[in-house]
């Protein structure tokens, strides 16, 4: 006789983000500063400030921090301060939203790509949190963009693993750390325009009543295609992260993601046309239009893509998640798939649903 898998709910969610905003005006400003002396590509990049549908972000330091060299000491110290702080804020804001108490919580699941910690985050604020001594602790390097679905696909599937086991996603990036006086390039450039920092968190629980929490989770898939190595992460150099961040990523996904999401939700169980709504990761205005194009939505249609990515610009991992927040507190649809692009280059896809 089949055995009926775990239902796994998502509790809650929660976001936070550094209190120094940085106007894109001002960071037009800002690079120009940085940059334009220096490089003849800032002349015919400076459009890129204007078209990225960005208003405001936020960031880990204020400005006048940028405008000095750093080596990598000092930029993981940075990442390791703010991290543990937005860690500790988004946590805790949804452990209250979902009635968690810190020492219920079975398992920590943590994504980061920004920074190195080790031990690793989750066990830094660890004391501070009150999280339980035998906590499992599952901290994920590497995802990029693709963490936020990603890495609460691989907290749904633990959840699933015993009833009642409660697991607490976090995801943060601070993505403004990697500026780099020393590489003006034009995928620094670009990233300057469009990065900020952020981190989101959830509460899963498995096997309990089905219409508990904001959203029941699913089944979820990545792609990985192959040879496209040279499309997004980071160069690890001297004296920090550096960006790849390769112009072809729209077109690219305006030709690859309408297959890359029919064989996510085919694992699913779900064909894309029952699926309400797509809710994507906003890499970009351009990206956003791509996979407005690809998934056949209809330009417009990723309306809260587009106010995260105006309100926050791409914080990598974080931000589907805060798109996810708009869609929910909008009213959740019956069926959700959540997408997210990131280095490999992959496509990550979870599936949920409005809970009954």
């Amino acid at each position: 006789m089949p055995i009926s898998p775990i239902s796994v709910s998502l509790l809650s969610l929660a976001t936070a983000v550094p209190g120094t905003i940085l106007p894109q005006s001002e960071a037009k400003a800002f690079v120009r500063r940085l940059f334009g002396a220096r490089t003849s590509r800032f002349d015919k990049l400076e459009p890129v400030f204007d078209n990225a549908g960005i208003v405001k972000r936020h960031i880990v330091r204020p400005p006048a921090w940028y405008e000095q060299d750093h080596g990598w000491r000092e930029r993981n110290q940075v990442y390791l301060e703010a991290a543990e702080a937005l860690y500790e804020e988004c946590a805790a804001k949804a452990l209250a939203a979902a009635g968690v108490a810190p020492e219920e919580v079975d398992a920590l699941v943590t994504v980061s790509t920004t920074g190195i910690a080790t031990p690793s985050l989750e066990a830094r604020v660890a004391g501070r949190m009150g999280f339980r001594s035998d906590a499992e602790r599952v901290p994920i390097f590497g995802l990029g963009c693709a963490g936020g679905v990603g890495g609460l696909a691989i907290a749904a599937r633990l959840a699933a693993g015993v009833p009642g086991k409660t697991i607490l996603f976090v995801t943060i990036e601070t993505c403004s750390i990697s500026i780099r006086l020393d590489k003006p390039s034009r995928a620094n450039i670009v990233a300057t325009a469009l990065f900020g920092d952020g981190a989101a968190a959830c509460v899963l629980r498995s096997g309990g009543d089905e219409g508990a929490g904001i959203a029941s989770v699913g089944a979820g898939g990545e792609m990985l295609w192959p040879e496209t190595l040279g499309i997004m992460g980071w160069d690890v150099e001297d004296p920090g992260l550096g960006v790849i961040f390769d112009r072809s990523i729209p077109p690219f996904l305006a030709e690859n993601m309408a297959e890359a999401a029919g064989q996510i939700a085919a694992k699913s169980g779900v064909a894309p046309g029952e699926i309400d709504r797509f809710t994507c990761h906003p890499g970009g205005a351009k990206v956003i239009t791509a996979l407005e194009q690809s998934l056949g939505v209809g330009q417009g249609a990723l309306d809260h893509e587009r106010e995260v990515l105006r309100d926050y610009g791409n914080m990598s991992a974080p931000t589907v998640l805060f798109v996810l927040d708009r869609v929910i507190q909008a009213g959740m649809p019956e069926r959700v798939m959540l997408l997210a692009l990131g280095p490999g280059f992959t496509a990550s896809g979870l599936l949920l649903s409005r809970p009954h």
